[in-house]
């Protein structure tokens, strides 16, 4: 896609906060892709990007396997913006001076702007504004030709400028909210320093995405995977818009979905929307491919394979199919794949690391590079109804990677009735659109109970929720007692095989949303 929009590349360094930086710069306008920090010049070339920004890193520049750029970076004559680790890897490489600092900086500052010329454009030289440090090293000297346009007590380094080659530094993180003025600073950069206009926008994705389809795959034939959630939804409203009735959308019950999914799928998709829709009951073929499989990786790589086989068998069914098209988003990519270094492989997602490497359909992820938010945005332009938009994700490998351990007809059963309650519940306390995830979770854990006179050992069940805007980062939502109470009284009381609920009150990072 950076070939067709003004781009700018986020360059990962690690940073925890480097898809925030992402999203920050797409709700300026402006198009931005994640890209190691090691990619090659040639690649970069091809990009053709008007801006690079450095990420931070949880390394320091000091050490031996510190992530460095390729040095001819700066011989391609495009502007610069380091941020945290990226301001001391742009000074050390530059010639400027970096050491540990005696104690780590982490926190609120306040920042001194000494010059209104660029990135701060806007602001009054002289005055004080708010910014999160969280750095460990720190620039004792700056390279020749930058200046220092801004200060903090502990940074007297903390935002420095290059205009002629147009390179710039912050010691701080603009990208978050803590920093009071962050988003003008990025504006500044994108603007002022690169010359962005504002161009990108989830409309004008469309009309690309459109033309891009009807050019790749002429009159063939498309499957597409149906869930029933947003990304995929959107994904077969996209291609019938494009290719009409050869989108043939597929919707497998593979027994792993919430309760009574398969029913409203059927009802909500049959009519109303330009493409096919065809329904197939695999449940037994998936339960009897994940027996006695426990690891999470295992049980996502075998049903995603599985997912596979049964769209080419169906390919084959169709006639003339070369296309397999699926929901696919930019955080499953950036969580699926590692970047040799910073970016450790989180998790694979059956639409992502979970395929098989020898698939005979061609793959198409027409929402490859969007956040969550922005496929929302754009399947309220596309007309699908609000309940699909607004409602909760749920992971491709459903289920089963919610319950913990080995996959049975009687765990799913026990399961299926204490998601669909914490649902329900979440819904008449008005919460539902306010959590971005909730969801239970069966633990391989029995604990003891008493239900009347009589002594049980059954299940814990965890309840999840979590508050979030591209599900990169989470939160845990503060539920009310009240609808906490609710929630535990009602499983124990009317889900057989559970007698304890716990609350699960953990923040992404350092956990996931998912448990697997």
């Amino acid at each position: 896609m950076g070939t067709d929009f003004d781009t700018i590349v986020i360059l990962d360094f690690g940073s925890q906060y480097t898809q925030l930086i992402a999203r920050k710069t797409r709700e300026l306008g402006t198009y931005s892709e994640i890209h190691p920090y090691n990619i090659s010049i040639n690649r970069l070339r091809q990009i053709s990007p008007k801006g690079i920004i450095f990420s931070g890193s949880p390394s320091s520049v000091y050490s031996g396997n510190a992530p460095v750029p390729e040095n001819d970076i700066f011989s391609l004559d495009i502007p610069i913006l380091g941020i945290c680790y990226g301001l001391q890897a742009l000074a050390r490489l530059l010639g400027g001076k970096v050491s540990p600092s005696t104690e780590r900086e982490y926190g609120r500052a306040i920042l001194r702007i000494n010059d209104v010329s660029s990135l701060f454009k806007g602001f009054k030289k002289g005055e004080n504004t708010t910014v999160w440090m969280s750095h460990g090293d720190r620039v004792e000297g700056i390279p020749a030709g930058f200046k220092v346009i801004a200060a903090t007590k502990n940074s007297s380094y903390a935002a420095i400028a290059d205009d002629n080659r147009k390179y710039y530094g912050v010691q701080f993180h603009p990208e978050v909210a803590h920093t009071e003025r962050g988003k003008e600073i990025l504006r500044n950069f994108l603007s002022v320093v690169c010359g962005f206009d504002k161009k990108w926008s989830v409309g004008s994705f469309i009309e690309r995405e459109i033309k891009r389809t009807r050019e790749r795959v002429g009159d063939k034939k498309v499957i597409c995977a149906l869930s029933g959630g947003v990304d995929s939804a959107v994904v077969a409203t996209l291609l019938g818009r494009a290719i009409g009735k050869n989108t043939k959308a597929v919707f497998i019950n593979n027994g792993l979905l919430r309760k009574n999914e398969e029913k409203d799928v059927e009802e909500t998709f049959s009519n109303g929307f330009n493409f096919e829709l065809f329904s197939f009951d695999a449940k037994n073929r998936f339960l009897s491919s994940l027996k006695g499989i426990t690891d999470p990786e295992h049980k996502r790589k075998t049903i995603g394979r599985e997912f596979i086989n049964v769209f080419e068998e169906k390919a084959k069914e169709f006639g003339d199919v070369e296309y397999l098209a699926q929901g696919t988003l930019y955080p499953d990519v950036i969580e699926s794949v590692s970047f040799s270094g910073p970016s450790a492989t989180i998790k694979s997602h059956h639409n992502v690391g979970g395929l098989p490497k020898k698939m005979k359909l061609k793959l198409i992820e027409p929402l490859r590079e969007l956040f969550k938010d922005e496929v929302r945005e754009l399947g309220r332009l596309l007309g699908i109804p609000e309940k699909i938009i607004e409602r909760h994700p749920f992971p491709g490998p459903g289920l089963a990677i919610r319950i913990i351990g080995e996959i049975t007809e009687e765990r799913l059963l026990i399961l299926k009735e204490a998601d669909s309650i914490i649902t329900e519940e979440i819904k008449i306390s008005g919460l539902y659109n306010d959590i971005w995830q909730a969801f239970g979770v069966l633990l391989p854990v029995r604990s003891v109970g008493v239900m009347g006179d009589e002594r049980t050992y059954e299940n814990a069940c965890v309840l999840r929720a979590v508050s979030s805007v591209d599900g990169m980062t989470a939160d845990w939502f503060k539920i009310p007692y009240e609808t906490l109470e609710k929630i535990s009284s009602r499983i124990i009381n009317e889900v057989k095989g559970i007698n304890r609920v716990v609350y699960d009150i953990s923040s992404k990072p350092p956990s996931t949303i998912e448990w697997e």
